[in-house]
């Protein structure tokens, strides 16, 4: 079945989710974001099949997301390594991943992120980086930005209040 496609959307979070939508996708990257980087252990690690996984490489190799490199000539392997680009994702899986650990992980979390500086597990907080206060959902409000085309994104709302 073929997913609706959100290339036309005038929205970031639509155009991300054209990139890494889909849901082998953020596993492959996350994986990456661990240090995978051979087809053999992505798909030994993720119980994928063969030809999605090599969909899925191949998509965000087009993307910008990955790089090939060979590690073996004869036959050729290659290594799928993250570019700059893609090393940026690791905000947006923690992102997701916290939420899976909050909402959806009975057990408690099955992987910590060690703040290696403190030695601390660490959570991963959202602050506003003109003040560096700690921010919440409830304090913001969006409004249109340069890139906006039309009204269609902002519902009319309220403004958000600041909790002061």
């Amino acid at each position: 079945m073929r997913r609706t496609s959100f290339e036309d959307m005038n929205c970031s979070l639509a155009q991300c989710l054209e990139v890494v939508g889909e849901w082998w996708t953020l596993l492959i990257v996350r994986d990456a974001l661990f240090g995978v980087t051979r087809f053999d252990d992505f798909r030994a690690r993720l119980g994928i099949a063969r030809n999605v996984l090599t969909q899925r490489l191949e998509h965000l190799v087009a993307e910008g997301i990955m790089i090939k490199k060979p590690y073996q000539s004869n036959p050729v392997r290659y290594d799928y390594r993250l570019t700059p680009k893609g090393r940026s994702l690791w905000l947006v899986v923690t992102a997701m991943r916290q939420w899976g650990d909050e909402w959806a992980a009975p057990d408690g979390p099955p992987v910590e992120t060690l703040h290696v500086t403190c030695g601390h597990t660490a959570r991963i907080e959202p602050m506003c980086s003109e003040c560096g206060e700690r921010v919440h959902g409830r304090e913001l409000r969006a409004v249109h930005g340069p890139g906006a085309k039309g009204d269609q994104l902002i519902p009319a709302a309220a403004p958000a209040k600041p909790s002061r």
